[in-house]
């Protein structure tokens, strides 16, 4: 049976949860570069199939080694910062679309960039950890999914809204001056324990 209070506890957690992390970073990059309807799409799956496997699994994901999880967390991000810090040819003001913009290739780039990047999070194991409690898989994963996707779409749709007003460079210095804040702290963590 459907429980409407299951649902919101986990929608309210998790969009909490992950409204400051790397998602709206990483939609707000997609989003500049690529058509949002494309970039939602794929980053919309890859969630749907984070909660799938975070709601199977009930609390099993809180047995991963915090550690480890971290350290991979940490070089995540530490590959996307230098990612961003050494890529060429934004000089120049004007935003350059890529020249692929297919349904395909853009929809399977935010899929895989939210897969890689999200597994193991917080969410996931919140998630899991709230199916177990709840004991109401469909509810927490209907929370889930839909925190999820709003926080994607604050991310993907806030970065349409600030290229109109800031250049492409410093969106990409800022977002890895972010990512190397994050990677530093994911490996403390992952350190510290």
């Amino acid at each position: 049976m459907f429980s409407l209070t299951a649902a919101a506890v986990t929608f309210g957690v998790v969009f909490l949860a992950e409204l400051p992390d790397k998602t709206a970073l990483a939609g707000l990059v997609l989003g500049t570069r690529y058509r949002a309807s494309h970039v939602f799409v794929g980053v919309a799956a890859a969630f749907a199939l984070h909660v799938a496997l975070a709601v199977a699994a009930g609390s099993v994901l809180t047995l991963l080694p915090q550690r480890l999880v971290q350290g991979v967390t940490g070089a995540l991000f530490l590959a996307g910062a230098l990612v961003l810090l050494l890529k060429k040819g934004d000089d120049d003001e004007e935003v350059r679309k890529p020249a692929d913009q297919s349904f395909w290739k853009v929809a399977s780039s935010g899929f895989m960039l939210i897969l890689i990047a999200e597994f193991g999070d917080l969410t996931q194991i919140m998630t899991a950890n709230l199916a177990a409690r709840y004991e109401n898989p469909l509810s927490v994963a209907l929370g889930a999914v839909l925190a999820l996707w709003a926080v994607a779409a604050i991310g993907i749709l806030g970065g349409r809204a600030l290229m109109r007003r800031v250049p492409l460079r410093l969106i990409s210095r800022i977002a890895a001056c972010v990512m190397l804040v994050l990677a530093a702290l994911s490996f403390h963590e992952a350190l510290t324990g």
